[in-house]
């Protein structure tokens, strides 16, 4: 889709297509990739099928059960989260609802581990398997160090995250009620970095990206005014700057949206 790809000192994964698929373009979109916070999603999904009350209240605490067994129970760092409303509650009562939406639109760690607290890992890997996903999985929570020794993880591929955001948006992994608000969380998104950059502004655009040293991720499904909504996945791990791989999926939006009225 652009020249920058073939030199990408890493390795650069996308999915470009509409809802449903067929794929319209495709790089490396099987391969998998440490999910950085894209596995919030997924979460998300699982918590909007595992309740049937999302103003059930739940306590905000910063101690939560590790994957490992045996294991102490684990932190997060407040000046590694995104998303200081969260900590701002510590000790209070909030509804799932509010912890949902904080995850996403600030890609708050705490209120990520908050709900992976009230779920199993089961029903989280249960959503990826149900949306046809093959190589991701969520199998940790964020910060849960004695895990990630043991070799546990969070993994997302390209093709698994496009597969995800388009069964969402077509409505087969929740009730009619539930997509609508999921779909208008994702569209609420407030970390605009990447993606945002290469699409006429105001373009409606339901995202999750994700990051870490050397990882920048995104996601999203794009509302053009004039076509067919559409999927953009793309998923780099490599040697470059984040300022320069933000600028780099700004261009992938850019030729997507080029492409737009091209797609099946």
């Amino acid at each position: 889709m652009i020249e920058e790809l073939d030199s990408f000192p890493g390795t650069a994964s996308v999915w470009f297509g509409p809802l449903g698929g067929p794929a319209h373009y495709t790089r490396a979109e099987d391969v998998p990739h440490y999910a950085a916070s894209t596995m919030k999603v997924g979460v998300m999904v699982a918590a909007y099928r595992a309740f049937a009350d999302l103003d059930q209240q739940v306590l905000v605490h910063n101690n939560h059960r590790s994957a490992a067994a045996g294991a102490e129970a684990f932190p997060n760092d407040s000046e590694e989260d995104g998303d200081p409303e969260v900590w701002q509650r510590l000790g209070t009562n909030v509804p799932l609802r509010w912890l949902a939406r904080r995850m996403i639109v600030r890609s708050s760690n705490l209120a990520t581990n908050l709900l992976l607290g009230q779920l199993d890992y089961d029903r989280v890997n249960r959503v990826w398997r149900d949306a046809g996903a093959v190589h991701s999985h969520t199998d940790r929570g964020i910060e849960d160090y004695a895990a990630r020794e043991l070799g546990v993880t969070n993994e997302v591929t390209a093709a698994d995250l496009a597969a995800l955001m388009s069964r969402l948006a077509m409505g087969d992994l929740a009730d009619p009620e539930r997509t609508a608000e999921m779909l208008g969380i994702l569209c609420a998104q407030e970390y605009l970095d990447d993606f945002a950059q290469g699409l006429p502004p105001g373009t409606r655009m339901a995202s999750k990206n994700g990051w870490v040293t050397g990882v920048r991720h995104s996601i999203a499904v794009i509302y053009p005014p004039d076509a067919a909504p559409y999927v953009l996945s793309v998923c780099t791990t490599g040697d470059l700057p984040d300022p320069q791989a933000c600028a780099m999926l700004g261009q992938l939006a850019q030729a997507s949206w080029r492409l737009r009225k091209e797609l099946i």
